[in-house]
């Protein structure tokens, strides 16, 4: 996918009650970050990003924090890039609202990117069913027995499959968010991303 220069890309991110707060706020940084450093013929951020809520727009991440998102799932927002986070996500897989707009938005999305658990959220769609993904090293067996027809990748950072990118818990969503920078804007951008927030880019998969 090559970025279009007269138009911004959306990164259009799923919150939700104990959603882990780096898995949400790292990749927001590098995103966010990467929108501040390049701009569209027309001068706005190349990307930018906006965070979509089950059904009220606060809620309350793992370990306290109150985040109020941008839109709700009925609100329905227009983006080009589906971003699922994890954290406790028990409540949220039995959600069918939520699992039917995942399902239905990452069809839509030229790509869609899951962080830690969040691989949990992909699966329960049956969009991970026969392809390799990761997750957190302390959550791939469970999810290799909940969901045995995906294809688990460990000791890795994050796995590329096309249309579909996982990473491994946590930080490793930061090296991951840059890797698709990177894809979806060059390597430089990721680059100049990782120096702006004087961060050590882990840019290899293992």
């Amino acid at each position: 996918m090559k970025p279009d220069t007269t138009a911004p890309l959306t990164f259009g991110m799923l919150v939700f009650d104990e959603v882990e707060v780096l898995d949400l706020g790292g990749p927001f940084e590098v995103f966010s970050t990467a929108g501040r450093l390049a701009r569209t013929a027309a001068d706005e951020p190349l990307l930018r990003v906006l965070t979509v809520a089950p059904t009220v727009r606060t809620v309350r991440a793992r370990g306290g924090l109150t985040i109020v998102a941008d839109h709700t799932l009925d609100e329905d927002p227009p983006f080009d890039v589906l971003v699922i986070p994890g954290g406790v996500t028990t409540a949220v897989e039995r959600d069918e609202k939520v699992v039917d707009w995942l399902a239905r938005r990452r069809r839509t999305s030229a790509l869609t990117f899951s962080i830690c658990t969040g691989a949990f959220l992909l699966a329960a769609t049956g969009a991970l069913d026969n392809r390799p993904a990761t997750t957190h090293w302390e959550d791939q067996e469970e999810l290799a027995r909940r969901w045995p027809d995906v294809r688990l990748c460990t000791d890795v950072r994050w796995v590329d499959d096309g249309d579909i990118v996982t990473s491994a818990g946590i930080s490793a969503g930061i090296d991951a968010s840059l890797h698709v920078v990177a894809r979806l804007f060059g390597e430089q951008l990721a680059r100049r991303t990782a120096r702006q927030m004087e961060y050590l880019w882990t840019d290899t998969r293992a």
